[in-house]
Parts: C-alpha cells; structure tokens; sequence
C-alpha cells in the first residue's frame, strides 16, 4: 500500500508551486484535514489516540494560519466532524471540502479533493 495517496500528491504538488500568503496556507491546511480524513478509511485505519493526536495538531495550525473565511469555516467544521472517527464522517467531510477548496483555492485543489471522495467511495 503506498505510503500517500494521489489526493495528497497532488496538494503537496501545489503546496511546492505556490508563493507565500494565503493560498499556500490554504492549501496546507486542506491537506492535513484531507490527510487525517483518509487515515480513518480503509482497512489500515489509524489508531483513535494517533487520530485524536492529528485532529488536536489541526486546532492549533488552523488557529495561526492566516486563511480566507470560507475555507477557515469550512476546515473548522470538518474537522469537528473528524471527532466521530468513523469511515463515514471522513467521507463526508471529503465531500463537505470540495466546494471551498474549489472557491477559494481553484480548480486544481478541488481536483484533488475530488480523487479523495472517489477513493471513500471505494471504501
């Protein structure tokens, strides 16, 4: 099994081509909420106290990243959803994210978000 998935290849592709300021930030926020939402599907599932762990990281990165309001509330809300820790909840916060992250951050990041629901699908 790969060590990341193709969502997060892509995110971190992006991260690597865009500047400082509010777009990169944006985009490193989505990928540690996408990257937590993912680590909750399949069969090799985190643990709970690693999970807890990621979602406590995510509180407090998203409270000093300088994020534009639509994609702030929309992480804010998706990662209080990630408490239930179930395959479920992830799937659809994955699907919850693909509109702010097509807003705020464009097509591209969307995409990538995209391949992230496709893959829940699956599981």
């Amino acid at each position: 099994m790969p060590v990341t998935t193709d969502c997060e290849e892509r995110l971190v592709a992006l991260l690597a081509e865009a500047g400082r300021g509010p777009k990169r930030d944006g985009l490193y926020a989505l990928w540690l909420v996408v990257r937590a939402a993912e680590a909750l599907l399949g069969p090799d599932r985190v643990s709970a106290k690693n999970h807890r762990r990621r979602l406590q990281a995510i509180e407090l990165r998203l409270g000093s990243l300088a994020l534009p309001a639509p994609l702030k509330r929309a992480l804010v809300a998706a990662r209080q959803h990630l408490e239930a820790a179930t395959p479920d909840a992830a799937a659809g916060v994955l699907r919850q994210l693909l509109a702010p992250a097509r807003e705020v951050l464009g097509a591209d990041a969307a995409e990538a978000v995209s391949l992230a629901v496709r893959a829940a699908a699956l599981h």
